[in-house]
């Protein structure tokens, strides 16, 4: 059986190895996913996951509440973004936008379809302008109710809000790109 979050993170504080990498593997993907969602270049995704990992290793023995380890890794995650967006801002560079890769259904012939292609890649390139013109805050809460699935409650939990905020960001956020993104209706 695997050992609870609370267990990890009072075994990691103890320098236990082999529950360090049990916390690796169960979030990872996680973190990673988060952090490429929000940054969008995958380079800078792994450098979020490594130092959210290291920065657990180092300070995982301070949380007050050590079963919400896993609240805590993302919201050290989001930390570390937010200050790759800062000083992206400050660089004034402009990251460049890659096309999805073409996956055929399962079951489907490998037709590779140029214009479904480029309009889905423009699709991507339009949605990623309109999140980076976003709030941060309602960046945030969109990405995770709308890619990561989670509820208002979870989300306010994650980046320190009521639910009741997370709900009036989220709207805005729908609302903001509905209207960037009426082209593609």
């Amino acid at each position: 059986m695997d050992p609870t979050d609370a267990v990890l993170a009072v075994r990691i504080a103890e320098g236990d190895v082999d529950a360090f990498e049990r916390l690796v593997r169960r979030y990872s993907d996680g973190v990673f996913g988060m952090a490429l969602r929000m940054l969008g270049d995958r380079a800078e995704a792994e450098d979020v996951v490594q130092d959210v990992f290291i920065t657990a290793w180092r300070r995982s023995g301070e949380l007050a509440e050590p079963a919400a380890l896993r609240t805590w890794l993302f919201q050290v995650a989001r930390r570390y973004c937010l200050i790759v967006l800062r000083r992206r801002r400050t660089r004034r560079t402009d990251p460049m936008g890659a096309l999805p890769e073409h996956r055929p259904a399962v079951g489907a012939a490998a037709v590779p379809d140029p214009q479904r292609n480029a309009e889905a890649g423009a699709g991507v390139v339009a949605l990623g302008r309109a999140l980076a013109h976003l709030p941060t805050r309602q960046r945030d809460v969109w990405l995770l109710a709308e890619v990561d699935g989670l509820s208002c409650i979870e989300i306010g939990h994650r980046v320190g809000a009521g639910e009741q905020a997370v709900r009036g960001r989220l709207s805005r956020a729908r609302a903001t790109l509905a209207y960037r993104m009426r082209a593609w209706r």
